[in-house]
């Protein structure tokens, strides 16, 4: 047996907001600088992706995207320092939490070994 831990983070009325979904989402927003090719990267429309991304921000209190305009080939989309950050320490929490959930899995586990 193995044990999957998934973090969701709700809001107030328990509503999802972020997963690790939205944590790729942001990562391919830095690499491809574009919600549209991000978001179809990941085979989801760019209706949907904004409207994950706007949730995020209303929910944080803080700006996660940079949006520079300029036409076509000039525009582009970057994420904030905040939003990096946020990154990083999602990973590290999400590790933390994967690390005390295992210790307890094995726990458990033990009892139901043949």
């Amino acid at each position: 047996m193995e044990l999957t831990v998934k973090i969701a983070i709700t809001d107030n009325e328990n509503k999802t907001f972020m997963g690790i979904g939205l944590v790729w989402l942001l990562q391919r927003i830095k690499k491809f600088k574009s919600i549209n090719e991000a978001a179809k990267d990941m085979g989801m429309s760019y209706v949907k992706a904004l409207k994950i991304l706007n949730c995020l921000e209303k929910n944080l209190g803080q700006k996660i995207l940079i949006r520079k305009k300029g036409g076509s080939i000039r525009s582009q989309t970057e994420i904030t320092p905040f939003a990096e950050k946020f990154i990083k320490d999602y990973y590290d929490y999400q590790k933390k939490v994967k690390t005390f959930a295992d210790k307890e899995f094995l726990k458990f586990s033990r009892q139901w070994e043949n």
